[in-house]
């Protein structure tokens, strides 16, 4: 099953001498299950490309089709029901709530989608403990977790209910290098129950967990490898910077 399709897609910021062309003419299609990093140097359209992807800004041209729906035919009502029920966001901050714990935060993601609060916390804590996360921190509140800990929780708020593609933003940018192959373990483990994973990244060893590796320069796909052996292979081709 196809998740996400961008087919040349583009956007430009602006107009006259103020005009940005952030992508031009980019297309990526993700299955369901599928791992894909995405690698280029900082104001090469990474997150851009992530925004178009999870509906939170729109091409100017080209277009995205998420699940196979299009999403510029949908009004802003429509595109954020799109987003809440299908796609999941982590970004390098794990954003959590600090009034909540680690389950209810977990949990109020599933009673937005109409889960009773039984029935979710429930659905938290079996999340939570899906990702290996201690069940005695589940009553902690995120400034009491480690940051490894605040991204377990993060990664289960954005796949609860489900979610057909999780988005991830430089997730291990604040983390310790163990802290952070442990992160990128369990979004290799999210791609196992079938949901679609996209990775921005600049660490090529956290590239390496993916199927395949896209290349972005100047706002345009300039190259792909995959499914790559290892970080050397990403540091052969010269593209990772």
């Amino acid at each position: 099953m196809m998740v996400l399709d961008i087919e040349r897609a583009g956007r430009v910021f602006g107009s006259g001498d103020l005009r940005v062309v952030a992508l031009q003419d980019v297309s990526l299609r993700v299955r369901a299950g599928e791992f894909v990093a995405v690698m280029g140097p900082s104001g090469s359209g990474k997150s851009t490309l992530l925004n178009l992807a999870g509906g939170l800004d729109r091409p100017t041209s080209g277009r995205v089709l998420l699940a196979g729906r299009d999403l510029a035919a949908l009004d802003e009502a429509g595109l954020a029901e799109a987003r809440r029920r299908q796609v999941g966001f982590v970004f390098q901050q794990a954003n959590l709530l600090p009034a909540l714990t680690a389950a209810e935060n977990v949990a109020l993601a599933l009673e937005l989608d109409g889960v009773r609060p039984k029935a979710a916390m429930a659905g938290a804590r079996g999340l939570l403990d899906s990702m290996g996360f201690p069940a005695a921190a589940r009553t902690r509140f995120p400034a009491q977790l480690s940051g490894g800990e605040q991204q377990r929780v993060a990664i289960a708020r954005a796949v609860a209910g489900g979610r057909s593609l999780l988005l991830a933003d430089e997730p291990t940018g604040a983390l310790d290098a163990l802290t952070g192959e442990t992160v990128m373990g369990q979004l290799r483990q999210r791609c196992q129950t079938g949901c679609a994973v996209v990775l921005v990244t600049h660490n090529v060893r956290h590239a390496a967990w993916a199927d395949r590796v896209v290349f972005l320069a100047d706002g345009r796909l300039s190259g792909e490898t995959g499914p790559p052996a290892g970080p050397e292979c990403l540091l052969e081709t010269g593209m990772t910077r």
